[in-house]
């Protein structure tokens, strides 16, 4: 049995032991979820997104040692890293390559770095990216960097998890109307044009900039808006008090290979956690991530419940009628359910 104390004392071994425990979901990883829980609350979620080969690991590793050596008359923080590799839905393994690009952080005991397979899940993240930042937060971390898998157009459920969303984009990577109609877009607090060396960056920050003039309506970014909407559509209380005072995308070119510009970026998230706590926002935030946890929760447990009590005998005579052509599987669900 993992010991709760050990995981909050910093004990790494107790810690990976109880991630690893997590992902596999045994009956030990839900006591530890629910103990641990009231220790929660204190970290800073980053979440870093993008479309695949636009640098998030190389941002990423060099994010984290800024961090770290930033701190020149405080504590330094201390940092989590959680990266989502992507499954492969044929052989079903994942590669977790992600800690190979930053191998420099491992001599500093103040970082710890877990890669986690998305094992089919959709949206960029993996079904307990939630709880490995649950227990990290628990274990003192105070600023959790999750970077999901490559995302395309659809894939935000990161910006259900994260306080502070940074959409990675590169140049050359699709044209510029492909960027402004892309709905991830829509979630970023902080807009990343990292590869600022080539030539086509100058114009791929002018697109995203236009995008943003575009979306932005009495102070508020789209963002905020679609956090707002979706709040006033649970009838959850925001206690804001003036939405024109609201927080304005930056646009930060960055070349994170060499370390260019990640000093900004750094500032720019500090910023960002200071107009979450100053307007109220981290709170609604945080009850935003937790409903939208509780209803992830409860639908893996419907499904659960639902396989367990499933006629397998019924279902296969409904699917071969489905196959045949004989019912339609609207009218095979009704009966199932």
């Amino acid at each position: 049995m993992i010991d709760a104390e050990a995981i909050r004392s910093g004990n790494r071994l107790a810690l990976s032991r109880a991630l690893t425990a997590v992902e596999n979901n045994t009956p030990d990883s839900k006591r530890l979820q629910a103990t641990l829980f009231p220790f929660t609350g204190n970290a800073h979620l980053v979440g870093v997104t993008g479309a695949p080969g636009s640098g998030k690991s190389t941002l990423v590793n060099q994010l984290a040692k800024a961090f770290r050596q930033s701190s020149i008359n405080e504590k330094p923080p201390k940092i989590a890293i959680i990266a989502v590799d992507p499954t492969s839905p044929y052989s079903g393994g994942a590669l977790l390559g992600d800690r190979i690009r930053m191998q420099d952080l491992a001599g500093d005991k103040g970082i710890f770095i877990r890669s986690m397979a998305s094992r089919g899940a959709l949206g960029g993240l993996a079904h307990s990216t939630a709880a490995f930042a649950t227990l990290l937060d628990s274990a003192g971390f105070d600023i959790i960097l999750i970077e999901t898998v490559g995302a395309g157009q659809a894939e935000v459920n990161i910006a259900r998890l994260a306080h502070t969303v940074i959409v990675v984009e590169a140049p050359g990577m699709g044209d510029d109307i492909q960027a402004i109609k892309a709905g991830i877009l829509e979630i970023a607090d902080i807009l990343v044009v990292n590869k600022a060396d080539r030539p086509e960056a100058e114009n791929t920050a002018r697109a995203l900039k236009i995008m943003l003039e575009m979306s932005r309506g009495g102070g508020m970014t789209a963002a905020s808006k679609h956090l707002m909407r979706s709040l006033a559509e649970k009838k959850v209380n925001t206690n804001q008090k003036d939405e024109k005072t609201g927080w304005e995308t930056p646009i930060r070119l960055v070349t994170a290979i060499e370390g260019s510009g990640i000093d900004t970026l750094v500032d720019d998230i500090r910023r960002h956690k200071a107009y979450l706590v100053s307007s109220d926002l981290w709170k609604v935030k945080e009850a935003y991530r937790l409903e939208k946890d509780l209803e992830a929760l409860i639908k893996d447990k419907l499904v659960d419940q639902w396989q367990e009590n499933l006629d397998e005998e019924k279902y296969q005579a409904l699917l071969a009628e489905i196959i045949q052509r004989k019912r339609s599987p609207i009218e095979a669900l009704d009966l199932l359910l």
